[in-house]
């Protein structure tokens, strides 16, 4: 069992070119992965995509990226010759309307300390080389993000396994429970017709009476199915496979199940145990948000 929560980094440096990843996630019902990295990476994002894809199943993901090019040939210093030679021919006509009288000091230096003659960009990257250093760092951040997951998981299934097993009493409680509630019904049917028609009770109209009552009211079926979704429960808990998905549609299952003992109920103890069964799936359902 994964939680969708988790966060990692890593920084590789790999001939000359260092990158860092950090990958944060929070749950979400989709995988939904968002980037910040340098303009010039952009072209890696498709990739990071399918990477992050391969390895998470559910779950908003942060993905941010810095990058240093630290070799020789990272930039590329260019000379502009035509506004070189442009500034030269200013200078000249300078100097001939000023009569000689200026002193003449053009160097190759001044000149190109002129705005624009040299301008200084970064090389084209080696796309390959980029892609297998964002792999490197990538991969190693999921490492990390996903350790932090599963350790949060194992928190989380503790506590998922505590409740499956409080949800488990009560629905043994209820089970228990029935046959008490037809025994008390015809008790409290007979008392009524003899206080209403003051004779020996008529046992056969008294025990259609009950018959009716408990086919109303029975909830071996409702039992039955919440035994197998607690069971199911149970064995997902234990799947390798993304799981946050079944489990909650059979949560939704459980609440269906305990919405019905509680309308046919008409007895007060367990009336009470299907609030308390309530209480204990929302707390399930809302623990069940942050699961993979």
């Amino acid at each position: 069992m994964l939680s969708m929560t988790g966060y990692g980094r890593a920084s590789m440096e790999i001939d000359g070119r260092q990158m860092t990843v950090e990958v944060k996630s929070v749950n979400h019902r989709f995988l939904d992965v968002s980037f910040r990295m340098p303009r010039n990476l952009m072209f890696l994002e498709d990739a990071a995509r399918r990477a992050i894809g391969a390895r998470l199943a559910r779950g908003h993901v942060d993905v941010f990226v810095t990058y240093r090019n630290l070799r020789t040939d990272a930039r590329v210093v260019a000379a502009d010759v035509a506004l070189f030679n442009a500034y030269a021919d200013a200078l000249q006509q300078l100097s001939a309307v000023s009569g000689g009288g200026l002193r003449d000091d053009r160097t190759l230096m001044a000149i190109a300390r002129m705005p624009d003659v040299l301008t200084a960009t970064e090389a084209e990257e080696d796309q390959e080389a980029v892609l297998a250093l964002l792999n490197a760092a990538l991969n190693a951040a999921l490492d990390g993000l996903i350790a932090m997951r599963r350790r949060e998981g194992e928190a989380m299934k503790a506590d998922l396994s505590g409740r499956v097993e409080a949800i488990q009493r009560m629905t043994d409680a209820v089970e228990a429970r029935y046959p008490e509630t037809v025994e008390a019904y015809t008790q409290r049917l007979r008392a009524a017709v003899q206080e209403l028609v003051g004779s020996e009770v008529d046992e056969n109209r008294l025990l259609m009476e009950v018959a009716v009552m408990a086919d109303r009211s029975a909830i071996a079926e409702e039992i039955v199915r919440l035994n197998s979704h607690l069971q199911q429960l149970r064995e997902l808990f234990e799947s390798p496979e993304p799981i946050g998905r079944r489990i909650d549609f059979i949560v939704q299952e459980l609440n269906r199940e305990v919405n019905t003992i509680s309308s046919k109920s008409q007895d007060i103890p367990i009336t009470q145990l299907t609030v308390d069964l309530k209480a204990e799936i929302e707390k399930l359902r809302e623990q069940l948000q942050n699961i993979e």
